[in-house]
């Protein structure tokens, strides 16, 4: 039962700029509940045997103000040009059922709100990551680049707690509309990461 994925990572969130729960899922949101939707572009990886790259996963999150209390409700989206194979192996994966990152944070899942295939259509510019699956979910982030930084490097928040890594990059949301799994909110808040690299 070995998988490995590798990909880029995008998401938005509820919070404002920069959003504590990524900072520690122990501080709490900006407000009464975290919304965020987690998009995983693989690129390459396979679960079992069975080649995924290429594929699009999004989980959308809804949680109470500190994160970590858990009782979070989590709904998946898995890219419709999976085939039935892919898909059932990618839902073991995001599920946490065949260990990994997600594994470890199933512990703060308290209602599952079920996967759907969905079209899932990714666009990956520069500084910006745009997302639009189905009619659910249309939203694009800016990675933001620090007041006077003549490089053009974005900002970065590093030594994090978070499944894709320890170092993210700060976004802001320039475009948001959400409305998947009876969780709604627009987005305001954005992290990205270049790279993603999970095996188990």
């Amino acid at each position: 039962m070995s998988w490995n994925l590798q990909g880029s990572y995008f998401e938005t969130c509820s919070c404002e700029v920069v959003c504590p729960c990524t900072a520690s899922l122990a501080l709490g949101a900006d407000y009464d509940r975290c919304r965020v939707t987690l998009v995983f572009n693989i690129a390459g990886g396979e679960v079992e045997g069975v080649d995924v790259g290429g594929l699009t996963v999004a989980a959308i999150a809804d949680s109470p103000k500190v994160m970590s209390d858990g009782g979070w409700r989590l709904g998946v989206f898995i890219d419709a040009a999976a085939s039935d194979e892919q898909a059932e192996k990618l839902g073991a994966v995001f599920a946490g059922q065949l260990g990994g990152p997600m594994q470890a944070l199933g512990p703060l899942v308290g209602e599952s709100l079920g996967v759907e295939r969905a079209p899932i259509e990714v666009r990956e510019e520069g500084l910006r990551h745009s997302v639009r699956i189905g009619d659910a979910v249309d939203f694009e982030i800016e990675d933001v680049v620090s007041f006077g930084v003549e490089s053009g490097e974005p900002a970065r928040l590093s030594g994090i707690f978070h499944p894709v890594g320890s170092e993210l990059t700060i976004s802001k949301a320039t475009r948001s509309s959400i409305s998947a799994f009876g969780i709604e909110y627009e987005g305001r808040a954005g992290f990205s990461a270049s790279s993603f690299s999970w095996a188990a």
